[in-house]
């Protein structure tokens, strides 16, 4: 478990870096009203990919967490880390990537080149900021976890 504990937290940053990227170019896109090139297409695509990989992992991670199953065990009925990976952390993730799957699938079919940087702009923004809440930062009020975590 803990080896793709240790995956699952160092793809995060990869994850992180693409969907910055991917607003970065969306964003110049739209304001230097530059053409819909094949590294935008190409990096849109690569950040979409590792988000599904990274939500293949956490599915997993997710059967088999000691912190979700004593919360499906207990229920607890105050808050508690094992309330934040078992509903906040799954549900807020899982929305973000749907998020990010379906702006990029969106953009793909524009045919308007300022439409699909809106929209790669819009949707990713939109889920960065639902996978930054989802995150359990060291200073987060949530639950904490370090921000790299070792083997």
């Amino acid at each position: 478990m803990y080896h793709l504990l240790f995956v699952h937290s160092i793809l995060r940053w990869l994850v992180l870096g693409s969907i910055l990227l991917v607003v970065f170019l969306a964003w110049e896109g739209k304001v230097f009203k530059k053409p819909y090139t094949r590294t935008h297409r190409i990096s849109a695509a690569v950040a979409s990919g590792l988000s599904h990989v990274q939500l293949l992992l956490g599915f997993g991670l997710y059967m088999i967490s000691p912190n979700v199953k004593a919360y499906w065990n207990f229920k607890p009925s105050q808050w508690s880390e094992q309330t934040f990976f078992a509903l906040v952390h799954f549900g807020l993730m899982t929305l973000a990537i749907i998020i990010i799957t379906i702006g990029a699938a969106l953009s793909k079919r524009e045919t308007d080149e300022q439409k699909r940087f809106r929209i790669l702009f819009n949707s990713f923004v939109l889920a960065l900021v639902i996978i930054f809440v989802a995150i359990p930062w060291p200073f987060s009020p949530l639950a904490q976890r370090p921000v790299f975590r070792p083997i």
